[in-house]
């Protein structure tokens, strides 16, 4: 489970075997998580977020597609 990047409370991160999906990050802090997809940047699921956070959560993201994206192409070699 290779985190990419930090933000604050939030720890941005790959699970290893789901490089037959398309392009996602998930986002952790405390007992939450999310899984946004990458192109587009879009909401996939949400376990315990409130929307405030997932708001910034989703700009974060957006700020950082590209390193993202290049990370997740990297990592599962694509």
């Amino acid at each position: 489970m290779p985190t990419v990047m930090q933000i604050g409370q939030y720890r941005f991160l790959f699970f290893s075997n789901e490089n037959r999906e398309p392009a996602h990050i998930h986002v952790k802090a405390g007992g939450d998580e999310a899984k946004f997809w990458l192109e587009p940047v879009r909401l996939a699921t949400n376990y315990g977020f409130r929307a405030r956070e997932l708001n910034e959560i989703e700009h974060l993201i957006t700020q950082h597609q590209a390193q993202l994206v290049e990370a997740w192409n990297e990592y599962f070699g694509e």
